[in-house]
């Protein structure tokens, strides 16, 4: 049993030969319908928990989906639906269920509550989401770098805005895949201390640099995601505008970087916000590929998990 819990928990090996499988799955459903089951169905006879405490679009489909194809069965649940950690505890909530199913994703806020159900559940447990990561988003990063500019060792990527959960996933990542990372935004919004030491003692180079078109001169790959949560108020909303304002990604951010750079965003985009929609439906885009890869990243790190 293994669980997939961040990325800079599970060996670079590996973390290499779940997008080998992730890509090898893709090429092999190219053309079918996405109803059709994969050739090889891996997850037949298996159930498989989905728990939503957070609301979802592409991490809800793409697993379901996932899921699905692969010859198995979900079972979604969102967290009005259960007591996990009200009426019961997550540690009876993860050993009840698994009696019932063969694997667990949870998206949820607190990392503690991922790492509980981990702890006492006996199937393996996938890290859909929390506040403070995002692993199989990051994944479905690389491999969409990959697809289109091959390895992505040795690559500059800019993360541009708020250092929030996905930042440090990429962070985790730099240190797995070996790429360099620089970090362009408010100093009040940096990413975690522990992910930026984290890829440095791996070997990566991170940089911190406020001027966003500095941060991008030589990149690779430049990345952002939303300035806002949906849980924000509107006073804290007009703030954080006001302060991630220089970091939007558009086409005169772009034209520092060169035409080699590409861009990626995790969706849900507020467009003319943190990018524009020339950039994000533009050449340099990646996003809607970046899209369709969570589904097959995940694929194979549910294989991964159950060892099929």
């Amino acid at each position: 049993m293994t669980d997939f819990l961040d990325i800079n928990k599970t060996d670079a090996s590996d973390l290499h030969n779940i997008l080998g499988q992730a890509k090898a799955m893709k090429a092999a459903r190219a053309d079918q319908p996405k109803g059709t089951l994969d050739a090889d169905t891996p997850l037949a006879n298996h159930m498989v928990a989905l728990i939503f405490e957070k609301p979802s679009t592409r991490t809800r489909v793409s697993f379901d989906v996932g899921v699905r194809q692969m010859g198995g069965q979900s079972m979604i649940l969102s967290g009005s639906e259960m007591q996990l950690g009200h009426g019961e505890t997550i540690a009876d909530t993860a050993r009840v269920l698994s009696r019932y199913v063969d694997m667990i994703m949870i998206r949820t806020f607190d990392e503690n509550v991922l790492l509980e159900m981990a702890e006492y559940a006996s199937v393996p447990v996938i890290n859909g989401l929390t506040d403070r990561t995002h692993p199989c988003q990051i994944m479905a990063d690389v491999m969409t770098y990959e697809e289109h500019h091959g390895s992505i060792k040795g690559k500059r990527v800019v993360w541009m805005g708020d250092g929030n959960n996905v930042c440090t996933s990429f962070l985790h990542a730099a240190g797995q895949f070996g790429f360099d990372l620089t970090f362009s935004g408010p100093s009040n919004l940096e990413p975690e201390a522990e992910a930026i030491g984290y890829a440095r003692e791996k070997g990566s180079k991170v940089y911190i640099e406020r001027d966003a078109h500095k941060a991008v001169e030589g990149a690779d790959l430049i990345v952002t995601d939303t300035w806002l949560s949906m849980h924000d108020k509107q006073s804290a909303r007009e703030r954080r505008h006001n302060l991630l304002r220089p970091y939007q990604v558009n086409n005169e951010l772009l034209a520092s970087a060169g035409d080699n750079a590409v861009f990626m965003h995790c969706l849900p985009a507020h467009r003319e916000e943190e990018i524009t929609s020339e950039v994000m439906d533009g050449p340099q885009s990646l996003v809607f590929d970046e899209a369709e890869n969570r589904l097959h990243a995940q694929k194979a790190i549910m294989r991964h998990c159950l060892g099929v």
